[in-house]
């Protein structure tokens, strides 16, 4: 089982909370394609991030929808994969392997060893130092969407390690000693497919991130809830084996409130503007609340 995998196959637990509704967010998907076979993002136009998204939320939703126009959107990435920045490459490697099964890609490896650090993890700034949550996140789903064993595993989980601050949680960047809830689950997610160790004071940590009204907080004293935040949150949790029983009933009424009625989620209460990511966070976070 790869990252990818697990993700999508904990969103497609939506459809048992959505019902009916399902079909609403498989039109609101539709339309956010674009002639040219990708998914637009906050702008008329299509976004390499946002395909990425928008694939696995159909991949949720609607099993058997046509990959084809979205294999015709990746192919114009793939002389410029040298020059992309990690996020971006991340993401093409994901939607490949989205789009098919048999994918595998050897050159992975190298592309992505320019983001590498000397202590054993990953950063999105190519000259950075150490690695950071999220850069170790990505690298591992592009080895594991490339088909390709994860080299020096042992000092990428020293990396994530360095991470962890006093209270359980991660921070993203070394040095920071306030974790957040989006580093901790990139954190936790990277070291459990890895093998390493989960501790009980990172379940408590994010535990005490959820608020009375349902939803994750970004951080402590985050002003509000967001969405990502839920999702990611409640996927930690699982992979650590947390009891979320107490938290179901609130966190279904917070992802509720950030859904349109047209079959898309919005991140926050203040944000009125539905896109394909906020709706997979909001698929996943379904799923994982769903009693199945």
């Amino acid at each position: 089982m790869t990252i990818r995998r697990d993700l999508v196959k904990a969103a497609v637990g939506a459809k048992g909370v959505l019902g009916e509704s399902t079909g609403l967010v498989a039109e609101f998907l539709k339309s956010q394609v674009n002639p040219d076979g990708g998914f637009r993002g906050r702008s008329s136009e299509s976004d390499l991030y946002y395909t990425m998204f928008g694939v696995e939320a159909m991949t949720a939703v609607s099993p058997g929808f046509s990959c084809e126009p979205a294999v015709n959107f990746l192919r114009r990435f793939k002389g410029t994969l040298d020059k992309m920045e990690m996020v971006d490459l991340a993401c093409y490697l994901r939607c490949m392997a989205d789009v098919s099964d048999s994918f595998s890609f050897n050159e992975a490896w190298r592309l992505m060893e320019v983001f590498s650090t000397p202590d054993g993890g990953y950063n999105v700034d190519r000259s950075a130092e150490r690695g950071t949550a999220y850069g170790c996140f990505l690298a591992l789903g592009a080895f594991q969407d490339s088909g390709l064993e994860v080299r020096r595993c042992d000092r990428l989980v020293d990396c994530l390690n360095s991470l962890k601050t006093e209270s359980g949680g991660y921070s993203n960047e070394y040095g920071i000693t306030a974790g957040s809830t989006p580093a901790t689950a990139a954190a936790v997610s990277a070291l459990y497919f890895l093998g390493g160790e989960i501790g009980d004071d990172t379940v408590d940590w994010m535990l005490s991130r959820v608020s009375p009204e349902g939803g994750f907080l970004a951080m402590e004293n985050a002003p509000i809830t967001d969405l990502l935040s839920t999702a990611t949150g409640l996927y930690a949790l699982r992979l650590a084996g947390a009891d979320i029983s107490d938290l179901r009933e609130r966190c279904l009424d917070f992802v509720d409130s950030l859904w349109d009625g047209k079959g898309g989620f919005c991140g926050n209460s203040l944000d009125k503007v539905c896109d394909c990511e906020y709706t997979f966070y909001g698929l996943l976070a379904l799923g994982l609340l769903n009693k199945q």
